[in-house]
């Protein structure tokens, strides 16, 4: 299919213009129906299905006489009418029909003239189908104007039918997106983004076919730290990954929470794509990588050697692995928050590296899940509002165990508010809509989530605890969470804890419906 780029602002046509020329015009019919309609006489009649054929469009009518027959006929017009719409015909000859009225009421008129901006305000991103073009007959010295009839793919008009006129043709087939700018008004935008996020999605199930939990790793690395017989440099290697990683505790400090976040992962391929190369020593993906590697080079049956870049750091065996993984666990539906717990087979001894490489390079998978799904929820929504997410997961230590805490960050911002902050380095970040989700299992309470929404100072949230006792427990201390969150600033809303899961409605805010399924 076609891509439209931006071609400006479009005009949705008059509707009296419409009927205005539809009134008179002639349906040629394919095959002639002598004395269908006597002379005077009118039928009701409506468009079942319409197509384009160069310059003039095939229909497939079906038309109700005054004593309830019901006849279906196929006929070529000059002028589109699109599926769905009615109105009145008389028979000045046997080859042919005439138009004689189009009905007004709007529910009978599939095809919109101009948009109803209580269900579609302005700023709002419409996505649609290209399904007819016509060139407008033209005045000398006036520039070349074109008629098209859009199917629209989205918000409460989707399924309508909208007629717009533009100064470029539109390809019959094209996908379109546009801006709202009024009642009569759009304005087209690319579609390069939505085509990404279409990749993604696609990429998304398999990535997360291969992924493993990390709390199996790091029991496995604890294992190797504690033996005196591990391989030093090993044993090195995951002293130091282990000893990164932060307490649970300490995670009340803003800026350990902050730094916790800036190296789990998430940020590696920027880091190094802003020249920190040398800077990411206690990055959590680095560290498996270089994991990776140096386990490589005293597997048993593995090609790479200690010189081998990072890069072919995933060596044939542990995909194999994963493939066969990915074959027999499970599937995750894209998007999903929370990733759910998934465990590989653990170690049985510290020398078992290919396990270990298995362990480690899903890993690495789950990491990049999490950052493969923040891509696909990041992007322009219905409302013209740019969403941003950040997904990312912390391995902390609690006592003995290794607990992950999952993070999803994601900001919205209007077109202004981006324009905004983009020109200006200090900006006010509470101007943005951000909302905050937590996941995690932290024993004794239980597998726990968070949903928090902060706009303008003003904190809202809900928590869902899996065990009825630790909903009680949350719940009779939330009074004491709003009075900390109030000596701290924040306007609270509204606090709530339920027990359960969160529903399980769409993974993302951002529209995923331009893609025509029946095209």
């Amino acid at each position: 299919m076609t891509e439209i780029n931006s071609l400006g602002a479009q005009t949705a046509i008059n509707s009296q213009a419409i009927k205005a020329q539809l009134t008179g015009e002639l349906l040629k019919l394919t095959q002639a129906q002598p004395g269908l309609l006597k002379p005077g006489e009118t039928a009701q009649a409506q468009v079942l299905t319409m197509r384009q054929s160069g310059t003039s469009f095939q229909l497939v009518l079906q038309v109700i006489q005054a004593n309830g027959s019901q006849t279906q006929l196929q006929a070529t017009a000059s002028q589109p009418l699109a599926q769905g719409s009615q109105f009145t015909v008389s028979q000045p000859e046997s080859n042919r029909l005439a138009i004689m009225v189009q009905q007004a009421n709007a529910s009978n008129v599939a095809t919109l003239t101009q948009l109803d901006i209580s269900k579609v305000p302005i700023g709002t991103l419409l996505q649609g189908k290209v399904l007819t073009n016509q060139a407008l007959p033209q005045a000398v010295g006036e520039a070349a104007s074109f008629r098209s009839l859009v199917s629209l793919l989205n918000t409460a008009q989707a399924g309508a039918t909208l007629t717009i006129d533009s100064p470029r043709p539109l390809p019959i087939g094209s996908l379109l997106s546009a801006l709202v700018q009024g009642d009569q008004s759009l304005r087209f935008v690319p579609l390069s983004g939505r085509q990404d996020q279409l990749s993604i999605a696609q990429q998304l199930p398999a990535q997360q076919g291969r992924q493993a939990s990390l709390p199996g790793l790091l029991a496995a690395l604890q294992q190797i730290a504690d033996s005196q017989g591990s391989d030093g440099g090993l044993r090195s290697t995951a002293s130091s990954l282990l000893a990164s990683l932060p307490d649970a505790r300490q995670l009340a400090d803003g800026k350990t929470l902050a730094q916790a976040l800036n190296n789990s992962g998430a940020f590696l391929e920027a880091k190094l794509l802003g020249g920190l190369g040398a800077n990411v020593a206690t990055d959590l993906k680095a560290q498996l990588l270089r994991l990776v590697a140096q386990a490589s080079v005293n597997a048993p049956g593995t090609p790479l050697t200690a010189a081998s870049p990072l890069a072919q750091a995933l060596p044939a065996m542990a995909r194999s692995a994963l493939g066969m993984l990915d074959r027999v666990s499970p599937r995750t539906p894209p998007g999903a928050f929370p990733l759910p717990s998934r465990l590989l087979q653990a170690m049985e001894d510290e020398g078992d590296l290919q396990q270990l490489l298995r362990l480690a390079a899903a890993a690495i998978s789950r990491l990049q899940s999490h950052a493969l799904s923040s891509l696909q929820q990041s992007g322009t929504l219905d409302n013209g509002n740019m969403q941003s997410t950040w997904q990312t997961e912390v391995p902390i230590r609690h006592g003995q165990e290794f607990v992950p805490l999952q993070v999803k960050l994601q900001r919205e911002e209007t077109p202004d508010q981006q324009a905004e902050r983009q020109q200006r380095e200090q900006n006010d970040p509470l101007q943005a809509l951000w909302r905050i989700d937590l996941a995690f299992d932290l024993a004794p309470l239980g597998p726990l989530q968070v949903q928090a929404q902060l706009s303008q100072g003003r904190l809202s949230g809900q928590l869902w605890a899996e065990r009825e006792q630790t909903a009680q427990l949350i719940d009779h201390q939330l009074g004491d969470l709003r009075a900390r969150l109030l000596a701290r600033g924040l306007d609270v809303g509204e606090l709530a804890c339920h027990t359960g899961i969160p529903p399980q409605g769409p993974r993302t805010r951002v529209e995923q419906r331009w893609v025509d399924e029946t095209a």
